[in-house]
């Protein structure tokens, strides 16, 4: 195959980066930063290109990119992570309304009281809350927010709203708004 790398046993184990605990080893990688992508392969592991139908696609961005390592049967893959990238400090952009997000912090407010949420619901939320008064369809949610096509229905988006919810309390619960059979919004109070 002309797109495919095969890296032999006899490399030398000294590439590998040590494994560091509760890392993963997927992380973003800057448009001009070079990554030595034999560093993250077990010995005797094949690299080739991810069809294109495999990679989720997100509405305004460019294509993925994605990558299928195939390890030989009965080896078991290295755990190896990469550096932890230096992130740039996020600009804190006071968003209308009680909610809160920190996305550097992955943490969310309503008014000062703090907010215990899943991944997936912080993720939901943060979406809402940084684009007021538009109306999101399911599909387009479970695009940006799942980052996949995810199999299944709309009751997916639906039951993480109904959590959300419960968990902005009584007083905040309408801030996010129900489009019939379209499906969300967050709609800030108007201070008057």
């Amino acid at each position: 195959m002309a797109n495919s790398r095969s890296f032999s046993a006899s490399a030398p184990s000294t590439l590998t980066p040590p494994p560091v605990p509760g890392r993963g080893r997927l992380r973003a990688v800057a448009p001009d930063e070079v990554v030595q992508i034999a560093d993250f392969l077990p010995p005797g592991a094949t690299w080739l290109p991810a069809p294109q139908h495999t990679l989720p696609t997100l509405p305004g961005q460019p294509p993925m990119v994605g990558y299928l390592v195939l390890v030989p049967a009965g080896q078991e893959p290295v755990t190896a992570a990469a550096p932890e990238p230096v992130l740039p400090e996020a600009p804190q952009v006071p968003a209308p309304g009680p909610i809160r997000i920190d996305a550097v912090q992955r943490a969310a407010e309503v008014e000062g009281r703090v907010l215990d949420l899943t991944y997936l619901e912080f993720e939901l939320l943060a979406h809402l809350v940084a684009h007021p008064h538009r109306v999101h369809t399911r599909d387009q949610l479970v695009t940006t927010v799942w980052g996949y096509g995810h199999v299944g229905d709309g009751r997916t988006v639906d039951v993480h709203v109904a959590r959300l919810r419960r968990k902005l309390g009584a007083e905040h619960r309408r801030t996010i708004q129900t489009v019939r059979r379209v499906g969300y919004k967050y709609a800030p109070p108007t201070t008057r």
